[in-house]
């Protein structure tokens, strides 16, 4: 009888030590945490990025590049204007006196071969006599008017060719034992297109006292008419030239979180993507690492895309 009972002490004292172990088990085992950080990385990746459509992208004035190949270029810069060239310049100056009867074309017409830009009443004979354009172009200079008296002294319209143009840049001293006459030089006409190519022509003999400069000049196509005669130019003159097999415009680069980065663009969201840098110019950097060739990033306004970034991270951490 003793022995059953101890049996069942025994017994009600094991039964009751495992429900006290159950009891004492932590309510999370088996259970995933709360506290909502299971979505962790896919919340910082929606926080990374800024999603802006195209039109928003040319209201910023957010310029888009694609990563490729590129040349690095080792140059000087310089600064000249834009010219007439002077070799298909001319005057058309009145064949006898006389007084304007008819003035046709004005500053800005363009002209052919023997368009007739005047007429003028001889004062000798009192017949009237056509001016007429030797060559095609553009009208830049007019110096005559209806009823005037005009004569051989004066020229009455310039006509220039001006699908070329001269672009004349002052070299200082300090710079002239660098540039010679067959050295490439990159033209920024800054009117937001790409630089234009060209060879120095022509190196002046000669300096000017007044400015301790020297006169370098570059023969350039303008078919389209993109260069303007009277307007500032600035050139680098190439030393060397190195091909790498990938580089971006350097207004691309940004610093986020202390980290180099590019904003690339993959449908209508900017990510930043980190890169190592190599060697640059003064226009292009190039990229060893985070970017492959194809790659649509922001080129110009960058900052834009990095403040858009900024905006939605805060509201993402509120």
């Amino acid at each position: 009888m003793k022995a059953t009972i101890r049996f069942l002490l025994l017994a009600v004292f094991f039964v009751g030590a495992g429900y006290a172990t159950m009891q004492m088990l932590p309510a999370s085992v088996g259970k995933a945490p709360s506290g909502g950080h299971g979505h962790g990385e896919e919340g910082h990746a929606d926080g990374g990025g800024a999603v802006m459509n195209d039109a928003k992208v040319a209201a910023a004035g957010i310029g888009l590049e694609t990563a490729a190949p590129a040349v690095l270029r080792d140059a000087f810069k310089i600064n000249g204007v834009l010219q007439p060239n002077q070799e298909a310049v001319v005057a058309v100056t009145p064949r006898f006196p006389g007084v304007v009867r008819s003035v046709l074309k004005r500053i800005g017409d363009k002209v052919v071969k023997n368009d007739v830009l005047a007429t003028v009443e001889s004062n000798q004979s009192l017949t009237v006599y056509e001016l007429r354009s030797p060559i095609a172009g553009t009208i830049i200079d007019r110096q005559v008017t209806l009823g005037e008296y005009v004569s051989e002294q004066k020229p009455a319209f310039v006509v220039a060719d001006l699908s070329s143009v001269w672009a004349d840049f002052a070299i200082p001293r300090r710079d002239l034992q660098r540039i010679k006459v067959g050295d490439t030089v990159l033209i920024d006409t800054e009117d937001g297109g790409k630089p234009v190519e060209a060879k120095i022509s022509y190196l002046s003999p000669v300096g000017a006292s007044e400015t301790q400069s020297a006169l370098a000049r570059a023969v350039i196509a303008n078919p389209e008419g993109r260069l303007r005669p009277g307007l500032f130019v600035a050139g680098r003159v190439v030393m060397t030239e190195k091909p790498v097999e990938l580089a971006i415009k350097l207004s691309a680069l940004q610093t986020l979180e202390n980290r180099t980065v590019v904003f690339v663009r993959s449908g209508e969201k900017f990510e930043p993507r980190d890169v190592e840098l190599g060697q640059r110019d003064g226009e292009h950097v190039e990229i060893t690492f985070g970017l492959e060739p194809g790659d649509v990033y922001a080129a110009k306004n960058s900052f834009v895309v990095k403040a858009e970034i900024g905006k939605a991270t805060a509201a993402h951490e509120h």
